[in-house]
């Protein structure tokens, strides 16, 4: 069993920056791929960015030039670096961690608040 830790959630007014970051109890090579997700008031979990073993990123539109995924094996922790943040990135992020045989895991949630 994987278990996630995310931190460095807060409050930031618009356009500011934030980082976030999660922390795996297995070595993230170890895994197939690990990802950040957040869900707004209301709404469905959406995916926001993820990082293949290999080191592909995949970003979803809306968060494209703004929000970078990084990793750092030595630490089993994945970033999530958000600059020129809006409101409607307001949401709880989850880390996610994908295994090789394919089960799911998730961390407990950070909030992120953006205020206009």
């Amino acid at each position: 069993q994987v278990q996630l830790v995310e931190s460095g959630g807060g409050l930031v007014q618009a356009g500011g920056s934030l980082s976030l970051s999660c922390a795996a109890s297995d070595s993230i090579f170890s895994l197939n791929a690990m990802g950040w997700y957040r869900q707004a008031p209301g709404k469905q979990r959406e995916l926001v960015a993820t990082i293949s073993r290999g080191g592909i990123t995949n970003y979803a539109d809306s968060v494209k030039g703004r929000f970078t995924i990084s990793r750092d094996g030595a630490k089993n922790t994945v970033y999530l670096q958000m600059s020129s943040l809006r409101p409607e990135d307001t949401g709880v992020y989850f880390c996610n961690a994908i295994t090789l045989r394919r089960r799911d895991y998730w961390g407990q949630g950070t909030q992120v608040t953006v205020s206009s």
